[in-house]
């Protein structure tokens, strides 16, 4: 370094140094300023004006590098070899011409780097070929311990100055002049005080050397091309600034305009902000500008986000909270020079819009409890968590008793607020920490979470089945239902969603046969008998399409004369495997899967066929289901078998239960006119079994009444039994009615019966259900013994 200060003090023109500096700064901003200005011009314009950014930095280089040769003073004769001097003029040319087209448009600070150390090349070979050039009467030599360390930090200098010139940051931008501006005099000094000159008288100047008054000239009018160019440069970019200023406002006024928040940024420093952007950060207009962007967008690296792309990131506003925005960029020319736009859509009332959807997806409207969606989810959840050795939990299948009485007759307000008293009252009964769900109409269920053991959930359930049981209060009157539950634990009954619920289910169906209003915990004989019933109802349907059903006949005869003046059809079901299966093992399940409505079809149908093959003075009676009474074209089925069959009306005979009169009075009545109306009989079978009541005998058109075996099986021993069995007899002839006598197994019951003036007699007594072929020879075989 010493040396370095030497030789400036020595053997330099001090006035001269500081001239060639000046040159070099004015060249350097003349360059730059004519790049920037080549950077906003467009097609040919644009390159045009690189090649003159790029000649005037070749220039500047090579203008200071001359100065500061005329300002070295060697104490002999100098001149410059003018062919060399040119080439050094070519070379940085060149130098500086590929590292700046290598460098246009990489955002990669290696590639900068690298196009950096090409540029300082080009200067480093202008420097060392321009000294070549210098000539003196004697002998130059060099000391290479100044020339490589000096090349090797000027090459680094040039790199970085070009990775600071690409920089988005303005302020890292402006250290890339001063850098430059270093790279140089390293370079220039260093190799002045690496050069070693012995005078010697018997060297002299080449003819062709240009003496140091001759190229002065030369130098002087290339930096005023320089200082022209830095002038010109000046005026364009303050003509720049102040279009920007006018684009800046012009962008700001329709900015203003848009709902969304918009900021234009130079780099990574925000320039100009909307009204939009101003109330979504909660920060004024000169809060925002110059503000650096990862202050507002830490989340975002804005180098990374392409152009057009959304992304979703916080905004931190003024008070330090964060906002949910959508950012999308967008480069765009403004005064001239390249502008990121950054676009900021608030996301808050779209997330509270699906906040609210995923809401109302997954919760019931009107109880406000979890949906059976949302049960589904959970149970999943909970459930894989068992199977990867997590806690057991228990699931409660919940179904509200006499519910739909409460809707039918308070209407469906009140049944909907009864719903939400339900719900209230069963979260009131569990812990937090458990779910209360409602999978939809009179049908909840529970994640028992908190299982200690299986005491624990029986207790549960039989709180709540207490606590569904008190009374509700629903507009000043007092309203009673009841509750059955079903139980399956986890991972006792099952580690599988589906396979809990089933067996919850069956739990269900358990409880509610034991008479409704209890609860009962899943056991595996009971999912065998469903999964028995199951099979049995597949079989079912089977049969209906295989013809495995057949029709049994039971004569009724005249209680008088022995006579056989009717036979009820009764439906057998032949299977292939079981053999003859009686009709209270699969008329019941027929009822609850529906299959009832085509197998009464059936029998009703083939009944009448059948009837048709014997002696019009006997009748066919075919029992009607409730659930068969329930459909609207019950009348229409029996008017078209009574077309299709041929079998006149007075022939048929539909037995009814009582169980029928108490599911909605009035359709009733309005079926039964209307079956009546057809010309069939119609009798209420069972009579004295289940709710009879006089008004029905009163109100409904029947024509007979048949007594219950349950009444007769006593006969004629028990007082009771036969002080009933007279009381009906004698209260239906008094109503002109028939009456029947079912269940007669003895002569003593049939001779009591007979003598109570009984209309018909039925039982066993008389014959047991017979196939159509054998009843047709029970007739023959009465009509030989008349």
């Amino acid at each position: 370094m010493n040396a370095i200060f030497s030789c400036v003090a020595a053997f330099h023109n001090e006035k001269l140094l500081l001239l060639a500096g000046a040159v070099c700064i004015v060249g350097i901003y003349a360059s730059s300023a004519i790049a920037a200005h080549a950077a906003r011009s467009e097609g040919v314009l644009r390159r045009k004006w690189g090649i003159v950014s790029i000649v005037a930095a070749g220039c500047t280089a090579w203008a200071t590098h001359m100065i500061a040769l005329l300002a070295y003073q060697p104490g002999m004769l100098a001149g410059f070899e003018p062919v060399l001097t040119a080439i050094s003029l070519f070379l940085v040319i060149g130098g500086i011409g590929v590292g700046v087209g290598l460098s246009i448009g990489q955002r990669a600070r290696s590639r900068r780097f690298v196009a950096g150390v090409i540029l300082g090349s080009g200067v480093t070979a202008l420097h060392y070929v321009g000294q070549s050039a210098y000539r003196v009467t004697g002998h130059v030599g060099w000391d290479w311990y100044f020339i490589v360390p000096s090349v090797a930090i000027s090459l680094g200098l040039f790199g970085v100055a070009m990775v600071a010139a690409g920089e988005r940051n303005r302020a890292l931008r402006r250290f890339a002049g001063p850098l430059l501006f270093g790279s140089i005099v390293v370079l220039h000094l260093a190799g002045m005080t690496a050069i070693a000159i012995v005078y010697d008288p018997t060297v002299a100047l080449p003819a062709t050397a240009i003496a140091p008054e001759t190229i002065a000239p030369i130098i002087a009018l290339v930096s005023f091309g320089l200082l022209s160019l830095a002038f010109f440069g000046l005026r364009s970019a303050l003509n720049a600034r102040a279009q920007m200023r006018r684009d800046s406002a012009r962008l700001r006024e329709l900015a203003s305009l848009a709902l969304e928040g918009l900021a234009v940024c130079d780099g990574e420093t925000i320039t100009t902000a909307n009204r939009s952007l101003e109330q979504m950060a909660g920060l004024s207009q000169a809060q925002l500008v110059g503000r650096n962007l990862k202050r507002l967008l830490p989340g975002l690296v804005l180098a990374e986000l392409p152009e057009h792309e959304e992304r979703e990131v916080e905004l931190v506003d003024a008070e330090g909270g964060y906002v949910p925005v959508r950012v999308v960029r967008k480069d765009i020319s403004l005064g001239h020079q390249r502008q990121t736009v950054i676009a900021f859509r608030d996301q808050r009332e779209r997330l509270r819009s699906e906040a609210r959807l995923r809401t109302l997806a997954f919760t019931d409207t009107i109880t406000g409890l979890p949906n059976r969606a949302r049960f589904s989810d959970l149970l999943d959840h909970h459930a894989a968590a068992v199977r990867n050795g997590g806690d057991g939990f228990a699931v409660l299948m919940l179904d509200l008793d006499r519910f739909k009485f409460v809707n039918d007759t308070l209407g469906h307000g009140m049944g909907d607020e009864l719903l939400r008293k339900v719900a209230a009252r069963l979260r009131s009964m569990v812990a937090e920490t458990n779910v209360v769900a409602r999978l939809g109409g009179d049908e909840f269920a529970i994640l028992l979470l908190d299982l200690p053991d299986v005491d624990h959930v029986r207790a549960v359930a039989a709180a709540l089945v207490n606590a569904i049981d008190r009374a509700f209060l629903l507009d000043g009157q007092l309203v009673h239902i009841g509750v059955s539950i079903g139980v399956a634990i986890a991972p006792l009954d099952g580690t599988q969603p589906e396979e809990l619920l089933r067996n919850a289910d069956f739990a269900l169906y358990k409880a509610k046969g034991e008479g409704k209003g209890t609860f009962s915990l899943f056991e595996l004989e009971l999912a065998e008998r469903m999964l028995a019933r199951t099979r049995m109802a597949a079989d079912m349907r089977r049969a209906l399409d295989t013809g495995e059903f057949e029709v049994h006949y039971q004569p009724l005869v005249d209680a008088g004369t022995g006579t056989v003046t009717a036979a009820e059809a009764l439906v057998r079901w032949r299977h292939p495997e079981r053999g003859l299966i009686p009709p209270v093992e699969f008329i019941p399940l027929a009822e609850e899967t529906g299959l009832i409505l085509p197998l009464g079809a059936w029998v009703l149908r083939t009944a009448c066929t059948q009837a048709m093959t014997w002696a019009n003075t006997i009748k066919v009676a075919v029992n009607l289901s409730p659930v068969q009474f329930r459909d609207d074209r019950l009348a229409e089925t029996v008017a078209s078998v009574l077309d299709q069959t041929g079998l006149s009306a007075e022939r048929l005979e539909l037995e009814i239960t009582e169980g029928v009169m108490l599911d909605d009075e009035d359709r009733t009545l309005s079926m039964l006119k209307r079956l009546k109306t057809l010309g069939v009989s119609l009798a209420m079978d069972d009579f004295g079994t289940g709710y009879s009541s006089l008004s029905y005998l009163r109100r409904f058109p029947f024509s007979k009444i048949k007594i219950d075996r349950s009444f007769v099986r006593l006969l004629p021993e028990d007082p009771e039994s036969a002080a009933i069995v007279r009381a009906i007899i004698t209260m239906g002839t008094c109503l002109g009615m028939t009456t029947t006598v079912e269940g007669v197994e003895t002569a003593e019951q049939y001779a009591f019966v007979a003598a109570a003036d009984c209309t018909q007699v039925q039982g066993y007594h008389v014959s047991r259900p017979l196939p159509y072929v054998d009843f047709l020879s029970f007739l023959d075989g009465m009509k030989a013994a008349a």
